[in-house]
């Protein structure tokens, strides 16, 4: 098993903390709008990398959070939280809010088969904990306090560019250029752990006691706490979006290494966006789309998932409706493929004696230990389907072996049942050619045709099946 870690910019040899599980922490979505595509992507890739630790044997703990306090505007510690806004907007409570899209979220991730995280938590139960790192981090004096906030400074933290391999001048002063919005802040990058009531957030509508005083966590601390929380001081894999390797994850590494004392994470996994029409998703550009935009348009939910098998996650992929188009006919090929063969009575095996079947199963297993070849698997699949040299109770069954890790439920899969209408006009058809009319057999075998079904004749009858 190969991946690419960010950290060290290279493919490198997989080797877990404890032989075969793998502790897992992606990124979870900010609950204050409906996740658009493109962070839905960023899901699916997290779920097809766990099916493929699954299917190679690896036990995954899985966690996913919820930011539902703390994110600003900005990433950079900027701006207003991100949940008071969407309450303002609506009119709810932020914790209305936070529970409205956990709920529509939570929908999308069922439709596009996304397996459950083993844990998926929100980062406001979690305020205690974040309170215990912060203050360790004071009186370690890695952390220092203002009248407005209290901020890591990252002098302290020798590695802090370890993961952006950015050149940043660490002496920079605050003082720098634009608006200050904390002058007692030491340097430039300095990120904030807890943000009291005051200044810029005196309103604030979420705030906890702390021993310093009422605020709020800062976003950076949040996935600190929950991974090492759930998952241990240090973990095997953390993945999320390649816009939080130069602030959110470099700022999650040196909190938590402060902290424990011990490396935070082995592989750092970073998913590239997704494009539409070639161009950033935006409100301005009018091109961001929801889930829901895209079944309004009457495609299937896993018309999408097909779609993201098709570019790797390190690349950008690019959407527009017309890829969508041509992704659910292929997914339909697939599914017409399989209802064929379920028509001949074809039934899954356990057992594989082809000796090309067997080469099938290592190639695929190949793609996906090599940093998550999923389009590569996909391509795979496909040159399975269409290999006439290969039984086909065979094909059947590792394609649903495959499909433990595409995920595209082809193991629901069944056989048509052909509409009584359709029979009728089939037994017609028959009579008409017993009877030598076969003028009005072959109208009626048009007429079948067009209804979107084949007939296929025989010595011992006839066999109908859709186009």
């Amino acid at each position: 098993m190969k991946l690419y870690n960010t950290l060290t910019r290279k493919i490198e040899e997989f080797k877990t903390l404890s032989d075969k599980r793998v502790l897992f922490y992606q990124c979870g979505p900010t609950v204050y709008w409906v996740q658009h595509i493109g962070n839905l992507r960023a899901m699916v890739w997290a779920d097809l990398i766990r099916r493929t630790f699954e299917y190679l044997g690896y036990r995954v703990i899985f966690v996913r959070n919820y930011t539902d306090v703390g994110h600003l505007a900005s990433d950079a510690d900027e701006g207003e939280d991100k949940m008071e806004k969407a309450a303002r907007r609506e009119k709810l409570t932020p914790q209305q809010v936070a529970q409205k899209y956990i709920e529509i979220f939570e929908h999308d991730t069922q439709l596009l088969n996304i397996k459950e995280p083993t844990y998926k938590p929100k980062a406001t139960e979690y305020i205690s904990e974040m309170i215990k790192m912060i203050d360790k981090l004071l009186k370690d004096n890695i952390a220092y306090l203002t009248d407005l906030a209290i901020y890591f400074d990252v002098t302290k933290f020798k590695k802090y560019t370890q993961l952006s391999r950015q050149k940043l001048n660490l002496q920079l002063p605050n003082a720098g250029k634009g608006n200050v919005a904390d002058p007692q802040k030491k340097h430039f990058y300095d990120f904030a752990l807890w943000f009291f009531k005051k200044g810029e957030h005196k309103n604030a509508l979420q705030t906890w006691p702390s021993p310093w005083g009422e605020g709020f966590p800062g976003w950076h601390i949040e996935c600190s706490v929950m991974a090492t929380k759930l998952l241990g001081e240090t973990i095997d894999v953390h993945m999320g979006g390649v816009e939080h390797i130069p602030i959110h994850h470099t700022n999650e590494i040196a909190q938590s290494e402060s902290y424990t004392g011990k490396k935070f994470v082995n592989y750092w996994l970073h998913n590239e966006h997704l494009l539409v029409d070639n161009k950033k998703m935006s409100k301005s550009e009018g091109n961001v789309f929801t889930l829901n935009d895209v079944i309004k348009k009457e495609y299937d939910p896993l018309d999408l998932r097909y779609f993201y098998l098709q570019a790797h996650y390190r690349s950008q992929q690019n959407f527009t409706f017309n890829a969508l188009f041509s992704s659910r006919q292929a997914r339909l090929k697939l599914i017409n493929k399989i209802k064929s063969w379920l028509a001949d009575k074809v039934k899954s095996t356990s057992k594989l004696t082809n000796t090309q079947t067997i080469k099938y199963q290592n190639q695929f297993i190949e793609c996906i230990s090599n940093d998550f070849k999923i389009p590569e698997a996909l391509s795979l699949a496909w040159r399975l389907v269409d290999d006439q040299n290969i039984p086909k109770d065979e094909k059947y069954s590792l394609l649903l072996n495959f499909d433990h890790v595409l995920g595209l439920k082809l193991k629901e899969v069944a056989p048509d049942i052909i509409p009584d209408k359709i029979i009728q006009l089939a037994e017609e058809r028959q009579t008409a050619r017993k009877q030598k009319n076969y003028q009005k057999a072959d109208e009626l075998r048009k007429k079948i045709e067009s209804l979107g079904y084949l007939i296929e004749d025989s010595e011992t009858g006839y066999k109908i099946k859709r186009k």
